[in-house]
């Protein structure tokens, strides 16, 4: 019968046993006791957005730590993820394919990608 009031209860409990949060260590401060509610509004506010902007760096640290780390990649993986490792991975060379790129010019590349194209899909096979 009161089971709603014993997991709302367990729940506040959670919440209050998270890593210390912007609003928490504001409440600690001597100027939140002496704020009016419409100051603590305010507040409350600025320490949310520091919540957010905290979460949201921390969450691009690890996805560029992740994408640091790859030096590998899955053989299911699309052409340009594939590629931009072979890159990071082959500095060296990916510089040199780019310098003969800029060296033969666009109608040579074309007419070279033309018959090279069968010859690369014989080897995909």
């Amino acid at each position: 019968m009161n089971t709603s009031a014993t997991t709302g209860a367990a729940s506040a409990t959670s919440e209050a046993s998270a890593p210390l949060t912007a609003l928490a260590a504001l409440q600690r401060e001597a100027r939140w006791a002496t704020a009016t509610p419409q100051q603590r509004e305010v507040l409350k506010r600025i320490a949310l957005q520091r919540d957010r902007w905290t979460a949201a760096r921390q969450a691009r640290e690890q996805a560029l730590a992740q994408r640091a780390a790859r030096t590998s990649v899955p053989v299911d993986a699309p052409l340009a993820e594939r590629l931009m490792v072979f890159a990071r991975l082959h500095p060296v060379a990916t510089a040199g394919v780019a310098g003969l790129a800029l060296l033969l010019g666009p109608r040579k590349l074309w007419r070279y990608g033309a018959l090279a194209l069968p010859w690369i899909n014989k080897l995909r096979r």
